[in-house]
């Protein structure tokens, strides 16, 4: 069976496989990622970890701490929670980066943690970065993080892959934040929602790492989990030449284990050498399949704008200087253009010139090393002689932390990657994206403008392929879990049903709610009938985009306690998949279904009692309904332990009193 590339990565890095399964996507599986990062959030993870009785960690040089999220603050309570980070990352051991060592995302990359063709999670949504280096690099939720800290591993769903091809060449004077920005707007309906993007084309040897990790980066904003760049000598040559800058800079910093010759741990030219050797298999098969193709072609894309407030709107920077936007502050900061190229891009627009009288330009290196670096090209003078005000290595204003805050009224254009309103500061004021040489060209011009007035139609175009036909295979039913289950159908057709829908919010924070409580306001906001309607043992089939906006996790346990046994939709949000597999609930995607029961039902009623039969054969993967069949993704051994188990942590807690 043919793979992709994210596939074979997952192959590689999945753990409790049937003899000779091949992973492909829609399959749930048991996964051991090389590494785990949790920044900031490092502190909230840790009493999920003792909660489910964790005492260690199952493997210290698997688990990355870093502090980079609020460093500016340096309040009593701020300096005191860091410091029990530290304490409590040293006594179990884990590599730990203190605050002003830089954002987590390029710590993982320059200290060789995101390590091409591995998978590397993250509690943090832009691990999408490390794409740009041929990882799989994906987010995960805090107790996902504390299971891994406590046994290694975690469950994961390979979502659908999607191919984007990147044609011919960049203009000068466009980089891959303006190409990022014109994929975001241009395929702006969730054409690659959940997806794993996997970049190809002859355009790629034309990026160079850092383009890719900003491009890579910003597929979260895309809507993407993950968008991977292929493993190629661009790849190899950042690798060496990181390798050779480590070898003079020395090993002061590094928190781990040296290698046998004394060397870095994991940045060293052994491991080069294997990943080399490696290389021929790591790449998509000639037939790998992929849900959606996208193609665009580089030359087409000038420099582009995000904004205001949505990185869904784009406009090239040529439209907007027409409008006379004035802006108010500019920042070169956070983990998406931070790094050497985006200072330098920025120091040549501003080199022997003064930003704007009433313009605030604040800046930020993605980390201590890609600061002592631009100040040894001069870049970084340049940009404080031009009048840019320095901040410390980390986040800051991106995610709404200390200084330099939109205010009320106020415009900025900024070089990080989201835009939506009121994160940069307030919600009434207006935030666009753009690549550093624009904003620092606007922050010298006080409106958004750039010296480019070439005007393109963007040519770009999506494919989306007839779903693949899975292999019949027989599924292995552990103990304790249904080989086959009936249930009457009761059809909820809307698409996008969100979360406020299935439970309403105003009950998320009442404390004293029992599960029979949560049982009574199922799908109140959605349909007040669904409750008479609604029996116990009952399968729900839902529509397209099941369970999108908040992360609640009740919306999937109120559908549980209500007796629903699970589940069945044509698409759904993966936090809220997540969720529900974390609450020992299942989720199954049968898109042929809800086309069938659309068609057989219509819109006329928001919930439909079928009262006609569901017969689910978890075996063979295979549902009976109307004397029809309809084939879905195995249930395989990883989502069927938690779903015996009542859920994740106390799958964890399982794991751990087994060992």
């Amino acid at each position: 069976m043919s793979q992709n590339l994210t596939e074979k990565i997952v192959q590689k890095f999945a753990v409790g496989l049937e003899e000779n399964q091949k992973v492909q996507s829609g399959d749930i599986l048991s996964i051991r990622p090389a590494h785990v990062m949790t920044h900031d959030n490092t502190g909230a993870v840790i009493p999920k970890f003792k909660s489910i009785g964790a005492t260690k960690l199952a493997n210290p040089r698997q688990v990355v701490h870093t502090l980079d999220h609020n460093i500016q603050d340096k309040s009593e309570a701020n300096l005191e929670k860091y410091k029990k980070i530290e304490e409590f990352s040293k006594s179990v051991g884990a590599d730990f980066y203190p605050a002003g060592r830089g954002i987590g995302h390029q710590i993982m990359c320059e200290e060789g943690y995101a390590w091409p063709g591995t998978v590397v999670v993250a509690s943090d949504s832009h691990s999408n970065m490390y794409g740009g280096l041929g990882v799989l690099g994906t987010p995960v939720v805090r107790t996902d993080a504390a299971g891994i800290w406590a046994t290694g591993k975690t469950w994961w769903e390979i979502p659908p892959i999607a191919k984007v091809e990147l044609n011919g060449k960049l203009q000068n004077g466009v980089v891959g934040k303006d190409l990022i920005i014109a994929l975001c707007g241009y395929f702006n309906n969730d054409e690659v929602l959940n997806h794993i993007i996997e970049f190809t084309g002859d355009g790629i040897k034309n990026l160079n790492i850092d383009q890719r990790l900003t491009i890579a980066n910003m597929t979260t904003e895309w809507g993407a989990l993950g968008g991977v760049f292929p493993i190629d000598e661009i790849t190899i040559q950042w690798l060496v030449n990181r390798s050779e800058f480590i070898k003079n800079r020395g090993l002061a910093g590094v928190p781990s284990d040296v290698d046998g010759n004394g060397g870095h741990p994991r940045l060293n030219q052994n491991r080069i050498d294997e990943l080399k050797s490696e290389m021929p298999n790591l790449k998509a098969d000639e037939d790998a399949y992929f849900a959606k193709e996208i193609s665009i072609d580089l030359s087409s894309i000038q420099p582009m704008v995000s904004g205001p407030n949505s990185v869904k709107v784009m406009n090239s920077v040529s439209e907007l200087s027409n409008k006379e936007i004035k802006i108010n502050k500019a920042y070169l900061v956070s983990c998406v253009n931070s790094r050497l190229d985006d200072i330098t891009e920025a120091a040549n627009v501003l080199k022997g010139n003064k930003i704007a009288v009433g313009v605030n330009f604040y800046i930020a290196a993605a980390s201590s090393e890609v600061q002592a670096e631009s100040e040894k090209r001069g870049d970084w003078q340049a940009l404080i002689e031009a009048g840019a005000t320095p901040l410390p290595p980390g986040c800051g204003p991106c995610i709404g932390l200390g200084i330099g805050l939109l205010e009320d009224g106020e415009v900025g254009i900024s070089a990080t990657n989201r835009n939506f309103k009121g994160r940069m500061g307030s919600p009434n004021a207006q935030a666009y994206l753009a690549s550093p040489a624009v904003v620092a060209y606007s922050a010298l011009k006080g409106k958004i403008d750039f010296n480019f007035n070439e005007q393109k139609e963007i040519v770009a175009d999506i494919k989306i392929n007839k779903p693949k036909k899975r292999a019949a295979a027989k599924i292995k039913i552990l103990k304790g879990f249904p080989e086959k289950i009936s249930g009457d159908i009761i059809f909820c057709h809307q698409d996008n049903l969100n979360t406020d829908g299935i439970y309403p919010g105003k009950y998320t924070y009442v404390d004293d709610f029992k599960p029979e409580d949560q049982a009574k306001v199922a799908m109140e906001n959605y349909d007040p009938e669904f409750q008479s309607l609604a029996k116990v043992g009952d399968v729900l089939v839902g529509g397209y985009n099941f369970g999108t906006g908040s992360s609640r996790e009740q919306a999937a346990t109120a559908l549980k306690y209500r007796g629903i046994q699970l589940v069945i939709v044509g698409s759904a949000s993966q936090t809220y998949k997540r969720n529900a597999l974390n609450n020992g609930y299942l989720v199954i995607e049968i898109p042929e279904l809800i086309d069938y029961l659309k068609n057989k039902y219509g819109n006329s009623k928001l919930t439909v009692a079928t009262n006609i039969s569901a017969d689910i054969d978890f075996i063979n993967s295979e549902l009976k309904f109307d004397n029809k069949n309809y084939s879905f993704a195995p249930v395989g051994s990883a989502a069927q332990e938690l779903v015996i188990a009542g859920g994740l942590e106390n799958w964890i807690k399982q794991s751990l009193a087994s060992v």
